[in-house]
């Protein structure tokens, strides 16, 4: 029994990784039962006394410059899925453990690696290949697992003869124990496994509960810990694939006439699953043994045979047949549930179909990253409210209240047409003390504004703003000729954050 307890929430930090000092004290945020808690933390932070579990005020109160960001359980318990899945590259059997580890049965498979020490060494090198720090434990059953890579070395490798004496070494902690037991027994005295093995189990019996009435009595998991009481892994099943391999009864030059008969068998499966593609891969095998592989996204997910191949005519055009192909193969890439659609009496398609399939042949012709549609996230500065994201990977397309379903994203403020990628620098010639200036310079060029309005403050993000960083006062100008610029200045004389406030020429008006 292998157990791993990678380091999984990691994707915040590289959020984060453009805001707070990289050396400063921060942690992720998660929900708790009176208020926000510790979910996880950088060394900085644990160096300043934080703890994972610990009340987010408690923490601030211990490091008043902590900075904060809001962990991502979701996406951390979709990573660990996938995690899961990857990992039977070892064994067939594996599953996760809890909200942050895994657990596999490598009984029988070790000696495909050379050895359990062996199969330890390729798992931390592939998981450090992922970024991942990770914890790693090898037992003859999973609590004893679970409980050397939480409590034990870096990586361990423990044996059925020294099992027992190892986890008399362990805290009580590790025995997968609720915190009300684990309070009784601190109580009692008892600290370490050793210590409870040395209790007659008559009287924790009486004092926990039998077996039977209880799922989490000391008892029964230390039963579970040294293989008196089977504890099996529940391995979730692969997630169904879609694939249709056709083998030709002679080499041909041109597969594309025969690839409606595949196409048809892989569409119908799927309907049967009630399942919809976002992207499909078409394999196509040459007699020399050499492979050609194409991959084409959809914006929605489709399983209509006529749209996904024209999306792959595409693909033939410089096409090298060699001395012909003799096999093919399709396969769904990324698939969704989809329900049957209605047809309308006219006979017509919804409008929504009608968008995705416009942006599929836009996206085959011109690019996946050419066609891309606005993503607007939640923040106060423009430059990162206002992003833009491939229509092609967007799940959330043609959603209620997106923009296949005829909703429009409403901006609380009137912003410009065209926002320049980053602030460009202009040099003020003159400007009225705590408002506008009356002239500017922009690529050499010099502007007079003829009338304004403003400011609109807006003030930094202090949970991912470097320390320093200073508010900006926003103003429409129009100038002379006509041109309509947005502006600002960052910061304001007198605010301890820098010197004479500079300015930006941000975007542009129609």
């Amino acid at each position: 029994m292998t157990t791993a307890q990678p380091s999984l929430p990691c994707a915040p930090w590289e959020e984060a990784a453009d805001g707070p000092d990289a050396d400063a004290p921060l942690v992720l945020a998660a929900p708790g039962p009176h208020g926000p808690v510790v979910h996880a933390a950088n060394p900085a932070a644990l160096t300043g006394g934080t703890k994972r579990g610990m009340r987010l005020t408690d923490a601030r109160a211990l490091t008043p410059e902590l900075q904060v960001v809001e962990a991502d359980l979701r996406g951390d318990a979709e990573a660990l899925r996938r995690l899961t899945l990857w990992s039977r590259r070892w064994c067939p059997w594996s599953a996760s453990d809890g909200a942050d580890g895994l657990v596999l049965d490598t009984t029988g498979s070790d000696h495909l690696w050379g050895g359990e020490a062996a199969i330890l060494a390729d798992m931390e090198m592939r998981l450090a290949d992922l970024g991942q720090d990770a914890r790693l434990a090898v037992a003859p059953t999973h609590g004893a697992a679970w409980a050397l890579a939480r409590y034990g070395d870096l990586r361990e490798n423990c044996g059925p003869s020294a099992l027992k004496a190892r986890l008399a070494m362990l805290p009580v902690a590790a025995l997968r124990l609720d915190g009300a037991t684990l309070l009784t027994l601190r109580r009692l005295g008892i600290k370490r496994i050793g210590d409870l093995m040395l209790i007659p189990r008559a009287t924790l019996e009486r004092r926990f509960g039998r077996d039977g009435r209880a799922l989490m009595t000391p008892l029964r998991r230390l039963d579970q810990m040294t293989g008196d009481l089977p504890e099996p892994i529940v391995s979730p099943a692969p997630p169904q694939r879609f694939r249709v391999v056709h083998r030709l009864a002679e080499p041909v030059m041109d597969p594309q006439p025969l690839l409606p008969e595949p196409l048809g068998m892989l569409c119908a499966e799927m309907a049967d699953a009630g399942q919809g593609l976002r992207g499909i891969r078409l394999e196509l095998y040459r007699t020399d043994g050499t492979a050609s592989r194409f991959e084409t996204g959809c914006s929605q997910a489709s399983r209509d045979p006529a749209h996904l191949l024209n999306l792959m005519a595409r693909h033939f055009e410089s096409l090298d047949a060699g001395f012909g192909f003799d096999t093919l193969s399709l396969e769904a890439l990324r698939p969704e549930p989809l329900s049957a659609a209605q047809i309308r009496l006219d006979g017509g398609v919804q409008s929504d179909v009608a968008l995705a399939t416009l942006i599929d042949r836009l996206a085959v012709r011109l690019g996946p990253q050419a066609v891309q549609l606005p993503d607007p996230r939640e923040s106060h500065l423009p430059e990162r409210a206002d992003a833009w994201s491939p229509a092609v990977r967007r799940a959330d397309l043609l959603a209620p209240g997106g923009l296949g379903g005829g909703g429009m994203i409403a901006a609380s403020r009137e912003r410009p047409v065209r926002l320049l990628h980053a602030p460009e620098r202009i040099e003020v010639l003159y400007a009225v003390p705590e408002g506008p200036p009356v002239r500017f310079k922009w690529r050499r060029k010099p502007y007079v504004i003829r009338r304004h309005q403003g400011p609109e403050r807006i003030a930094p993000e202090w949970w991912r703003a470097r320390p320093g960083t200073r508010l900006r006062d926003y103003y429409k100008v129009e100038v002379e000729a006509g041109e309509r610029y947005w502006l600002f200045r960052e910061g304001i004389l007198g605010d301890g954050r820098g010197d004479t406030p500079d300015w930006f020429l941000h975007g542009l008006f129609a």
